[in-house]
């Protein structure tokens, strides 16, 4: 593919942050003009951002299963900063998100006025976190995180944390269990994980030097939560990722989940 054409299509990508740009400074002047600018506004114009980058983006993607008719707490695997976009374009939410992306420069500023929340991990503000969350759900605001905690390169899964999963059983709102997976050929993606030292203008240089990528987003039968431990929760949650992305897992490889294990 020609260099011109690789830069036309990042060109592309550009003009949809600087719309993001010219939105976040609109709430951002509400803000500041005391004019009311809700939640519920905040995540439609989030989703119509998400749904214009993930556009520009080479990839194709078929999105299988229902999307839920309630709000819920969304948990996925996590491969790449794309996930984030193509996940949001589904429906309005929120995201959870490492406290390292505030600080970016752009995506950080976005992030936050499209009503991100920020951890810290391993800070002990996690409890802060879990009511926020908490907050942000009973008032009827989907909100999607990603248990495994980093990126992978999407062969593998890593365990679920099931420590925030506590916020949906406060609230009383069920796990929205999403697998995403990126193929090229039919063959598991080398160029779409984003982890490592990786930087995101090489990862697009990567991504825009070659032909369009396919993307399978699999929403999962919702997991009820009244009642549960967080950590049969984000058990439950990985099973069901782990079958929709690699089939179930062998009896022997599984771990029982033991009280002590279950009230950690």
């Amino acid at each position: 593919m020609s260099r011109l054409r690789v830069y036309a299509r990042i060109a592309r990508v550009l003009l949809v942050v600087t719309l993001g740009l010219s939105m976040a400074s609109v709430f951002g002047l509400f803000e500041r003009l005391g004019v009311a600018n809700s939640m519920v506004r905040r995540q439609r114009w989030s989703r119509f951002f998400m749904a214009r980058l993930s556009h520009a983006l080479p990839f194709h993607v078929t999105v299988h299963g229902q999307m839920p008719q309630q709000p819920m707490l969304w948990v996925s695997n996590h491969v790449s900063w794309t996930d984030i976009p193509l996940l949001g374009m589904l429906t309005p939410m929120s995201f959870l998100s490492k406290a390292e992306v505030r600080t970016w420069p752009v995506a950080g500023w976005l992030a936050a006025k499209a009503g991100s929340l920020f951890i810290r991990r391993g800070s002990g503000d996690s409890q802060l976190i879990r009511k926020q969350m908490g907050r942000h759900l009973e008032q009827a605001h989907p909100l999607l995180m990603f248990p495994e905690g980093t990126t992978t390169d999407g062969r593998s899964l890593r365990t679920f944390h099931g420590r925030l999963l506590s916020a949906a059983i406060d609230a009383d709102v069920a796990l929205q269990p999403v697998a995403i997976r990126y193929l090229r050929n039919g063959e598991p993606d080398s160029l779409a994980p984003f982890i490592g030292d990786d930087d995101l203008l090489s990862h697009l240089m990567r991504l825009f030097a070659n032909d369009r990528g396919d993307v399978h987003i699999h929403l999962l039968p919702p997991i009820a939560c009244h009642g549960q431990e967080r950590a049969a929760l984000a058990f439950q949650a990985q099973q069901a990722v782990h079958k929709a992305l690699f089939g179930e897992i062998p009896q022997k490889q599984q771990v029982p989940m033991r009280p002590a294990a279950i009230a950690a």
